[in-house]
């Protein structure tokens, strides 16, 4: 299954295709499609590349999503580091109260 479509129904397509623009036309469209989409992905990357280009240009910094998810990391990390110490002593605390609970998992 690519792009939610069944084997069945690709094969349904081709013939369509075959019936409507003949098998002797065939090669001639896939190749022009192939042009097509590699005209769109060089278009796609000189985008990028310009846009990347600017930025270095004028110092801005492309890497944020990067740098914006490592802090979110440490910040988790120091979280954790500051939690488990209280989430420990409440636990000793009920387990002092109540005894030590058998936990079935």
């Amino acid at each position: 299954m690519y792009l939610f479509i069944s084997g069945g129904e690709i094969f349904v397509i081709l013939l369509i295709t075959v019936m409507l623009f003949g098998a002797d036309k065939l090669p001639e469209i896939a190749r022009g499609l192939g042009k097509g989409m590699r005209q769109i992905k060089d278009a796609t990357n000189d985008i990028k590349r310009e846009i990347k280009n600017s930025a270095e240009k004028n110092d801005l910094d492309i890497d944020i999503v990067s740098k914006v998810r490592d802090e979110i990391t440490k910040t988790k990390t120091n979280f954790d580091d500051f939690s488990n110490p209280i989430k420990k002593k409440i636990q000793d605390n009920i387990d002092d109260i109540t005894g030590p609970i058998k936990r079935d998992m």
